[in-house]
């Protein structure tokens, strides 16, 4: 987006005036009002467009704008798309249910914390989706806590800390593949380059939980049993299930495009799934467009496996190019050029290139409360800076998740921390200092900024 060439420079007061505008509408918006963030995004297009015509700058070239910031995500677009056909067809191959069952297998009372952070973490790799996994696995795990006189608050970091430590190193994820697509950098590429503050993070999370879980002697889990017995009576658990992961896995370290690898592994546990369901061709493809519904009778069960489908991905696909279109609008007035105007020479060096980059994901999940908003403005605004200091752009989309995917889950007014208070009834406060891999993450991605360990330089041509 930053090649979209601004057709006017506002002074540095009136950028600084437009941004404040902006994150006021957004944000009041979805803190106050709890509005969906599409409705302040349209609304903040009609302002802007509105300042654009003010200058006498003619629609079509505002319009051209908004189409360029749109266009600049359709590759997102088209991956979501087969998320969504994914994720349904490893729900219907058993795929997903089988990877379930296996965490839950992991489940004692001893280390009570660094299980739930794992199983979390196994779980929300498998279905790409943080907040479904704190609904769900998340809610069970409370139950859990209370059964074993252990604390709600440290058992909700546990699970927060898993939850998006899965989402993150996902590649069913919406977030991971919106880093990766809006720098350009191949998502499988993006995933390992993640490893080198994720897995030091994670190890050290789990290190933490460890020490401070609780001593407890035997315990039984009703609520979990329930949910792997429901697994199996409704003929989801199944060893071929792997193949699908194991395709995804093999043609990821083969390097093959996303778009292929998706496409294959989706294909695989469509055929796999009529080894075990009486399924026609016809009610395939309506839960590859609507999702699978799940009628187990069992309520985490069933929220657990209700989703997929391409249907499924229209909030974010829709969010998405709104979102663009802003910025495209804000390239194009010439906001976000002029304010980088302003501090881009203090950025002469890689450390605090990254760490910029960082602190503006980080603001942006603070003012606003949107992760979504927090990867997409600082990834197209930080991409030209990356550039001239040399930097490869997976530097980029790795800060990116570091200090924005993570962040908002902490934000008591973000989207994310809103959702989970709600889910597990614990305030974002209390189960803040113990979201140990959320915390650790931007810490790491600082650390590394500032040694250059783990910085790749930008390749050769």
């Amino acid at each position: 987006m930053f090649k979209i060439v601004p057709v006017t420079r506002p002074s540095l007061a009136a950028a600084i005036g437009m941004t404040i505008v902006i994150m006021a509408v957004i944000s009041s918006s979805i803190i106050w009002l709890e509005s969906v963030p599409h409705i302040p995004i349209l609304l903040s297009i009609f302002l802007l467009a509105a300042y654009g015509m003010g200058k006498k700058i003619s629609f079509a070239k505002l319009k051209e704008g908004m189409i360029d910031g749109a266009k600049s995500g359709m590759d997102a677009v088209f991956i979501f798309f087969l998320i969504g056909i994914l994720i349904s067809s490893w729900i219907i191959s058993g795929t997903i249910p089988t990877m379930i069952h296996a965490a839950f297998g992991l489940v004692t009372p001893s280390f009570f914390y660094s299980i739930v952070f794992i199983v979390t973490a196994i779980v929300g790799i498998g279905i790409g989706s943080s907040l479904t996994t704190v609904a769900t696995i998340g809610v069970a795990f409370i139950g859990v806590s209370q059964a074993i006189d252990a604390s709600a608050a440290i058992t909700a970091g546990a699970i927060v800390s898993g939850a998006f430590f899965g989402d993150k190193m996902s590649p069913l994820s919406d977030t991971t593949n919106l880093a990766a697509s809006v720098v350009g950098v191949d998502l499988f590429e993006h995933i390992k380059n993640m490893g080198w503050t994720t897995i030091p993070a994670f190890f050290l999370s789990l290190v933490l939980f460890g020490v401070i879980s609780p001593k407890a002697g035997e315990v039984q889990f009703p609520k979990i049993d329930m949910i792997k017995a429901t697994l199996v009576q409704e003929n989801l658990v199944h060893w071929y299930a792997w193949i699908p992961l194991l395709i995804l896995f093999i043609m990821s370290i083969k390097k093959v495009s996303p778009f292929i690898t998706l496409a294959v592994s989706s294909i695989a546990g469509v055929l796999l799934s009529f080894f075990h369901s009486n399924q026609t061709l016809a009610s395939v493809f309506q839960v590859l467009f609507s999702g699978y519904t799940a009628k187990t009778g069992n309520a985490e069960v069933d929220a657990l496996l209700t989703r997929g489908g391409i249907e499924s991905m229209m909030f974010t696909v829709s969010l998405v190019l709104l979102s663009l279109s802003l910025g495209g609008l804000l390239f194009t007035l010439g906001v976000v050029p002029r304010m980088f105007e302003a501090v881009e020479q203090r950025l002469k060096k890689a450390s605090t290139t990254v760490t910029s980059a960082a602190a503006s994901a980080i603001g942006i999940n603070l003012v606003i409360g949107e992760q979504y908003l927090s990867i997409l403005l600082t990834g197209e605004a930080f991409q030209k800076q990356f550039e001239k200091v040399k930097l490869a752009k997976k530097n980029l989309s790795r800060t990116l998740e570091d200090a924005g995917t993570v962040i908002n889950p902490l934000v008591p007014w973000g989207v994310c921390g809103v959702f989970i208070t709600n889910m597990l009834e614990v305030k974002t406060i209390d189960y803040l200092p113990f979201a140990f891999f959320c915390l650790l993450s931007p810490i790491l991605t600082l650390v590394f900024a500032w040694t250059g360990w783990t910085l790749t330089k930008t390749e050769s041509k």
